[in-house]
């Protein structure tokens, strides 16, 4: 076998040896090398393709390169177009802060005798019978427990509950454990106004213990009647429904609160007024 594969050796190289001087008598003949135009016919496919490799190389290269100034510029513009979206909501936030100084100036102008502290809601708390708001204001600043706290349009928002030196929690008038004394604005209708949810109107207030034969509209204001506690004719809501208590000798009211308490920024706790 082995003198097999040698004879074979041997026979290809004569033949090699063969062609090589048969190519080289005929380029002497004819002037032209081919034993070079060989090797440029068998290279010529290679260089091609090689070609088409480098071509696609760079291309794909390329379009990484692009890839990555796309990549980069995206995160730049989000980052512009957050920094946008911060800046219209400090704008609007401005705006709103600006629109409630300027009522507030309104009220107090109306009441010069109001001694307002303002605060921002830092927290919020709000379960079954319970709804309370935390402000960042306290003792510090003047603030005791059973101060009325209202909004700058002279809406009432609830009652001092508790107070630290940085800090106070406010029940709010959907808490069912404040009780408000309210009159149907213009008339002489009274009564006792407290969260709704023990009534099965979370939401919504209640007003109790009106008289009878009350002549109660839908969309009738409803005010505070003034105590020591709640100045007179703070805003609590506007009456939407009206029925008979269950013995039928006095009436209720729901009514839509004037403040909407998922939404308030600031508050203004009165911290002394003149009682009438």
């Amino acid at each position: 076998m082995r003198h097999f594969f040698s004879r074979r050796v041997r026979a290809v190289m004569i033949i090699s040896l063969v062609i090589a001087v048969l190519l080289a008598v005929a380029g002497n003949l004819t002037g032209k090398n081919y034993p070079a135009m060989a090797v440029q016919t068998v290279l010529a496919p290679l260089r091609t393709g090689a070609k088409v490799l480098t071509d696609q190389a760079e291309q794909i290269y390329d379009l990484i390169f692009q890839y990555e100034l796309l990549k980069t510029e995206n995160s730049r513009l989000k980052e512009e177009l957050s920094q946008l979206k911060q800046d219209a909501r400090e704008k609007d936030s401005l705006i709103r802060e600006n629109e409630r100084l300027r009522k507030l100036l309104e009220l107090k102008a109306k009441h010069e005798d109001y001694e307002l502290v303002d605060s921002y809601i830092i927290a919020r708390s709000s379960m079954d019978w319970s709804s309370t708001l935390t402000i960042n204001r306290g003792s510090s600043s003047g603030i005791e427990v059973g101060m009325c706290a209202i909004t700058e349009n002279g809406e009432v928002v609830g009652l001092v509950t508790e107070v630290g030196s940085n800090y106070a929690v406010v029940a709010t008038v959907l808490d069912s454990s404040i009780g408000i004394s309210a009159t149907i604005a213009g008339t002489y209708y009274s009564g006792i106004v407290s969260g709704g949810y023990a009534s099965g109107h979370p939401g919504m207030l209640r007003m109790e213990y009106l008289r009878s034969d009350a002549m109660i509209r839908s969309n009738d204001q409803v005010v505070t009647t003034g105590s020591t506690v709640y100045p007179r004719n703070l805003i609590l809501g506007h009456i939407v429904d009206a029925g008979y208590n269950d013995v039928g000798d006095a009436k209720y009211a729901y009514l839509k609160p004037a403040v909407d308490i998922n939404n308030l920024e600031q508050i203004f706790i009165l911290t002394d007024y003149e009682a009438e």
